[in-house]
């Protein structure tokens, strides 16, 4: 599969086509993966190979998975471009299906290419199809300016070969069971590319425009600390009004600020973890600190406490919820907490607290991490 990434990528259009300067605004910030990320990698990879497999041999080969829902997901995605292949070629007997596809868009956005996961060319209709392992976030290929841009390039590529009209647009989605597809025409789609794209395409290459928050800044890699989408957040509470009842919100206060809500902590989420991480990097804060969370002490022989209880005369009548064993909180107050430590020590770990980032006035120390404990063993 491609590695590599364009500044304007179809992935990350709707982003870049609604708030111009955001793809060079990110460019300057490193690259993160995360597990759900890289899972989706292994998936996109073993659909791939499923699809490939059937493509040479038009048999449905079984490949090696993370675990069955994988398994199941890229089965499902292998049937579902196969079936559509299908329908295009009892229309058009020389239909044709391409996997993992380049496509250059780059006649109307400055060095815009992608990736098709599938790409089926029929006489009359052009459809490109989208593996979506994800399920945090449901994708709707109507108006979805990434499969418009896909579609983009593969009509600079084939559209002088065939004779389509229409192109449709397929979102597979299985772990949250949304399969949604969208038709344009082939006119619609130039208009909206020379009418739209380019002109965006070509200040967001530059750089130039004005920022803009919306529901586009969700994986943008500024989104903690863009100043337009703070300004944005800041004034939509100010302009509220509130000017109903001068001491107390009323309902319809609080009508007006709801809306809101979802916005207003997602940034201030994406702010506190920036902050969080800065300061771990060294950053000072005026007035705050890193210190250790708090966590939960957990058992980690079960078995061990058990007997070391039984031996010191404590029956599982006093000490177990069948079948489990009690809390640790619970165990403190039928043993004496005093009695139970002494007991437990060897059974019980209290894992180190993730770092958080409060007021100097707090009375926690400031936070090392293992790292610098290791440092200063080694001084």
């Amino acid at each position: 599969m491609p590695k590599q990434h364009a500044l304007l990528s179809a992935s990350s259009s709707s982003r870049w086509l609604n708030c111009t300067p955001s793809a060079v605004l990110e460019s300057h910030e490193p690259d993160t993966s995360s597990p759900f990320a890289e899972e989706g990698t292994r998936a996109h990879a073993l659909a791939e190979k499923k699809l490939k497999s059937w493509v040479k041999s038009k048999r449905k080969t079984h490949f090696k998975a993370d675990d069955g829902e994988m398994a199941e997901a890229t089965d499902g995605y292998r049937d579902y471009v196969i079936e559509v292949f299908n329908g295009e070629k009892k229309k058009t007997p020389d239909a044709e299906l391409l996997i993992e596809q380049k496509l250059d868009f780059s006649k109307w956005v400055p060095n815009g290419f992608g990736t098709g996961d599938a790409v089926i060319i029929g006489d009359d209709t052009l459809h490109i199809i989208d593996f979506k392992y994800g399920k945090g976030v449901k994708v709707s290929a109507e108006d979805n300016s990434q499969m418009l841009l896909y579609a983009a390039g593969a009509l600079d590529v084939f559209g002088a070969l065939y004779d389509f009209d229409k192109i449709t647009t397929h979102i597979y989605q299985p772990r949250i069971g949304n399969i949604s597809e969208s038709t344009i025409t082939v006119s619609a789609l130039e208009d909206w590319l020379d009418t739209t794209v380019k002109p965006k395409a070509d200040l967001a290459s530059k750089g130039d425009g004005d920022q803009r928050p919306g529901d586009w800044c969700r994986f943008c890699k500024v989104r903690a600390k863009c100043k337009a989408r703070a300004d944005f957040d800041i004034e939509a509470v100010k302009a509220s009004g509130f000017d109903t009842d001068p001491n107390l919100l009323d309902k319809e206060d609080i009508e007006s600020i709801l809306p809101m809500l979802d916005e207003l902590q997602s940034w201030i989420k994406d702010l506190s973890q920036y902050a969080l991480d800065q300061a771990l990097d060294g950053v000072k804060y005026r007035g705050f600190k890193v210190v250790e969370g708090r966590s939960n002490r957990k058992v980690i022989d079960d078995k061990g406490l058990i007997d070391a209880l039984h031996k010191m005369g404590y029956e599982d009548d006093v000490i177990m919820t069948k079948p489990k064993l009690q809390t640790i909180t619970a165990l403190e107050k039928a043993v004496g907490k005093k009695m139970f430590t002494g007991i437990a020590m060897p059974y019980i770990d209290k894992p180190k607290g993730k770092p958080t980032l409060v007021p100097e006035s707090d009375k926690r120390p400031e936070y090392s991490s293992a790292e610098d404990d290791f440092a200063d063993d080694l001084q």
